[in-house]
């Protein structure tokens, strides 16, 4: 089940940015991606459950306890265990960072005028965001899972309350570092309900209990969102407060509503991922997973530099034309990135082999 939850994540995350961001260029010559959610009557009701970014801290959260559980079974040291995680994420990273910059470089040294990647395309480099805050909860992983096994529930308490403290420092009293060390709780919690997930094996829960999370989360955002002001869209939408940046406690309750939606599922999923048809699909996309997630920006930009060149407008609202083309922008950057996971998943597989006791 955790293995489709985040084949879930990737292919979300993917089709969104391709097929969901109204990218256009602005007076001054830059590329904006605002999504349409604005202009479809009752869509941020989606985004409950397409704003899947909390669903890749929880899966991060079950898999980082499984690792860490099997690493103290061999006697593997916790920064040992660290070293091994983080080695999985920066090299792709890492690969990723150098190829563009490389590529800056020789751009800027060129004759003529040279506009860096974030002056005018900032909207690339904005999903690398998770890279640096899942960095930082992997390295944190020896201490929150030992918490867990000690304390469990008492942690994730814990943590909400922090979270309603700096949500009332932030929106009430207006501090504004609060907002930010209110998100950084918030996705501490979000990795945190990962480890419950795992430890407090959910999915196998009687129906009721599993309903009793998805409820549980479904309240909590029903009255964030009408009685206390919170955005009723999870993602970033025109003319609204976001709940995503500075991140919120919304976005905590939205984690607990989506992990419920998750174990409601699991025995139906896992009868489904017994079959080889939808089963190796999902073991395929996990094996390149960082890949798709570090290049699909890039596939996404190859796309619309030939579609420029070739004399194409784009729009800067969700017309009725805009909608007709969503095909092309599913198509199009698919085969660029499948072109692109074939030359550079090999890092992320050599990223992945064990290096001594890891």
């Amino acid at each position: 089940m955790v293995d489709a939850a985040r084949a879930l994540c990737i292919v979300v995350v993917t089709l969104w940015h391709w097929t969901l961001s109204v990218t256009h260029r602005t007076a001054a010559g830059n590329l904006t991606m605002p999504n349409p959610i604005h202009a479809v009557p009752g869509g941020w009701l989606a985004t409950w459950v397409l704003q899947i970014m909390p669903v890749f801290f929880l899966v991060g959260g079950y898999a980082n306890l499984v690792g860490w559980e099997r690493a103290r079974a061999r006697g593997t040291t916790a920064s040992q265990f660290v070293r091994s995680r983080l080695r999985r994420l920066l090299w792709p990273t890492a690969a990723w960072a150098l190829i563009w910059l490389a590529g800056e470089l020789i751009a800027a040294a060129l004759p003529g005028s040279h506009r860096w990647m974030w002056e005018w395309f900032p909207g690339y480099l904005t999903p690398l965001w998770f890279l640096a805050v899942y960095g930082l909860l992997i390295a944190t992983v020896p201490i929150t899972a030992s918490l867990n096994a000690r304390y469990g529930a008492g942690v994730l308490a814990a943590l909400v309350l922090l979270i309603a403290l700096g949500s009332v420092a932030h929106r009430g009293a207006g501090l504004t570092w609060a907002g930010w060390v209110t998100a950084a709780l918030v996705w501490l919690f979000c990795h945190q309900l990962g480890y419950a997930w795992r430890s407090w094996e959910l999915g196998r829960r009687p129906l009721a209990q599993r309903l009793a999370v998805a409820g549980t989360g479904l309240a909590g955002l029903v009255g964030l969102t009408t009685v206390a002001g919170y955005p009723a869209s999870m993602v970033s939408t025109v003319g609204v407060e976001s709940n995503i940046f500075p991140t919120n406690a919304a976005i905590a309750a939205l984690a607990v509503f989506q992990l419920g939606l998750l174990v409601l599922i699991t025995p139906a999923v896992e009868r489904l991922l017994r079959r080889p048809a939808v089963w190796k699909p999902v073991v395929a996309l996990n094996v390149a997973a960082l890949t798709v997630f570090l290049w699909h920006m890039t596939a996404y930009l190859v796309v619309l530099w030939v579609y420029e060149g070739l004399g194409g407008t784009l729009p800067a609202e969700p017309t009725a034309g805009w909608w007709a083309q969503r095909w092309l922008w599913l198509v199009a950057p698919s085969v660029v990135m499948v072109v692109l996971v074939a030359l550079f998943v090999r890092i992320e597989l050599a990223a992945r082999r064990p290096r001594g006791k890891t």
